[in-house]
């Protein structure tokens, strides 16, 4: 069943729709942001996991064809992942862990794709937005939504969705 969820935040629409792509997995949400796309998928093993540790894996990718650059010269091919990328899989993580119930044991792994990207708006923000959406979506149990935003400060005065952290000017907090 796919839903549809429109606003306008920051003077740009935030779409979020569920259930539209990736209908093989437990969940998924696509969410679009201006001009920023990006695809959440989650799944779940339907047993139990032996392992003492609730098992989690989170992937985050961001593909050079997402801002419209194909790979030539001598590299061919997308590398291994760059430490923006690890940062954003952390970040997820650590915001997601905690929220899942104590003794659940069954192993979830989080995929997060950006499909477009307009150099503006930030991915991991709206990548854990959109997983925690995926989460709801899903048949797991979940404690809550995670709200997400990005804080920087201008000059002075504070701005709760800086343009990009690529920019020099805002300082992060």
């Amino acid at each position: 069943m796919m839903q549809r969820i429109e606003r306008t935040f920051a003077g740009r629409p935030l779409i979020i729709e569920t259930g539209r792509m990736a209908k093989q997995a437990a969940g998924s949400a696509l969410i679009t942001y201006g001009e920023t796309v990006l695809l959440a998928a989650v799944t779940v093993s339907e047993k139990k996991s032996p392992l003492p540790f609730f098992p989690l894996t989170v992937e985050y990718k961001e593909k050079m064809y997402a801002s419209g650059k194909i790979p030539g010269g001598f590299i061919k091919r997308e590398g291994r992942p760059r430490d923006e990328e690890i940062l954003s899989c952390r970040i997820i993580d650590r915001s997601i862990r905690p929220l899942f119930p104590e003794g659940f044991q069954n192993e979830v792994q989080v995929v997060i794709y950006v499909l477009s990207a307009d150099q503006e708006n930030d991915h991991d923000v709206l990548g854990l937005i959109a997983t925690s959406f995926a989460l709801s979506a899903s048949k797991i149990p979940w404690a809550a939504r995670s709200p997400a935003s990005a804080s920087a400060a201008s000059r002075g005065s504070g701005c709760s969705t800086p343009p990009s952290r690529r920019s020099s000017s805002p300082t992060w907090i």
